[in-house]
């Protein structure tokens, strides 16, 4: 899988926006998670409508919901994460940040 990096650290897109995620409501897309083209565009501040024409030019089958909401977040390379998604509000969690109950 084609993933960008940087000074250690994987770019990972997540949608903070309240309605719609963006790769959890994509889980059949896997690289939808990292496309090293959508990163950039995201970081360069690239207009929905274009983002949005990109993104269904090489992924037809996307939800592309929130995609104006889109963020960038740098994972350490090598690290265990999940997006977690609550109404459409993606944040990332990493392995070991969760607390859990014992019974």
């Amino acid at each position: 899988m084609n993933k960008l990096i940087r000074d250690g650290k994987v770019a990972v897109i997540i949608s903070p926006g309240y309605g719609a995620g963006w790769s959890t409501w994509n889980i059949h897309i896997p690289q939808i998670l990292w496309d090293p083209t959508i990163v950039q565009m995201v970081e360069e501040g690239c207009r929905p409508q274009i983002l949005y024409q990109y993104v269904h030019e090489v992924y037809p089958e996307v939800h592309a919901f929130g995609i104006e909401d889109l963020k960038v977040v740098w994972i350490p390379e090598g690290t265990r994460f999940r997006v977690t998604e609550y109404d459409g509000h993606e944040s990332i969690m990493l392995y070991g940040d969760e607390d859990w109950h014992v019974a």
